[in-house]
């Protein structure tokens, strides 16, 4: 399987047309078999890198998705991360924020979930909600108690980009790396699997009518994502955006994505110094002497 990331990342200082970004690729797997052994493999290589990473305890991962209803998050995060260990990963879900959240800045809420070194953060959405869904709804702009001359629709957007561009550098700087996927879905797959939700008792509970709501506002998705993702794609916190009507693809094209950010760390396990291995000497003559001694 050979996948040509660079060609899902949004380059910095490039203006992003999702119209002309392809929702299908041709597949990087043959047959459901193929791709069933293309996954696991991805994911026993990420099991033993987050290990490494758990070790080490040098940097922390930030993993960013977003995306339209039924893009697949959900799905991409459950079986891409199937084989991590749970004490290393930590997934937050961002939907409607407390009255506690809206007594700070837009970041505050997402800030309190930050991965420490050593782990791996998921955030199935995230900050940038406040770009997206505020962007597409400005009124919601009138519940975050934001002094009156700051809510410019005008400038305000612009400004929030810059905050989550510093921020993300600062952690940058101070050992977190980021990556950030879009799934990239067409409308008429929307569709699809709004269809199947609905048809299928068993995802009955994962259709709101808010769901379709929302869907009415696709364009203006659209163009917020564009916006976003043209202002806020940088060289040390990338976006990606990933083809998403195939979810197996998907899936394949991110855990792809992680592995390759993952070995570029150049991860060690922490070195013994001199005094510690003679610690650790002494440590394993006590245990033979106790193997000793239990055969007398």
């Amino acid at each position: 399987m050979k996948i040509n990331i660079s060609s899902f990342r949004v380059k910095p200082g490039t203006k992003v047309q999702l119209s002309k970004r392809r929702t299908r690729v041709n597949p990087y797997y043959e047959g459901s078999e193929d791709y069933r052994k293309l996954l696991a493999m991805q994911v026993e290589e990420l099991s033993d890198l987050q290990q490494l990473h758990y070790a080490s305890d040098r940097y922390a991962l930030l993993l960013v998705f977003q995306a339209m209803d039924a893009a697949g998050k959900d799905g991409a995060i459950r079986h891409v991360m199937s084989g991590i260990n749970p004490q290393g990963c930590q997934v937050f879900s961002f939907k409607h924020p407390s009255p506690t959240d809206l007594d700070h800045d837009f970041l505050w809420r997402t800030n309190q979930c930050l991965p420490e070194r050593g782990r791996i953060g998921i955030f199935n959405r995230s900050y940038y909600e406040e770009v997206l869904i505020v962007r597409v709804h400005p009124e919601i702009l009138l519940a975050q108690k934001l002094p009156v001359k700051e809510l410019d629709v005008h400038t305000i957007w612009d400004q929030r980009y810059q905050s989550i561009v510093e921020m993300e550098a600062h952690l940058h700087r101070n050992g977190t790396r980021i990556i950030k996927f879009f799934l990239h879905m067409s409308k008429e797959e929307q569709q699809q699997r709004f269809l199947a939700r609905i048809d299928n008792p068993g995802k009955n509970w994962k259709f709101s009518e808010g769901d379709l709501t929302e869907r009415r506002f696709w364009d203006q998705y659209m163009l917020a994502y564009e916006a976003c993702l043209s202002a806020t794609s940088t060289q040390d916190a990338p976006w990606y955006v990933v083809p998403a009507d195939d979810k197996a693809n998907a899936r394949l094209i991110i855990a792809d994505i992680i592995l390759k950010h993952y070995r570029e760390l150049d991860l060690q396990y922490p070195q013994t110094s001199k005094t510690r291995q003679q610690e650790l000497e002494g440590f394993r003559a006590q245990l033979l002497a106790e193997t000793h001694l239990s055969r007398r």
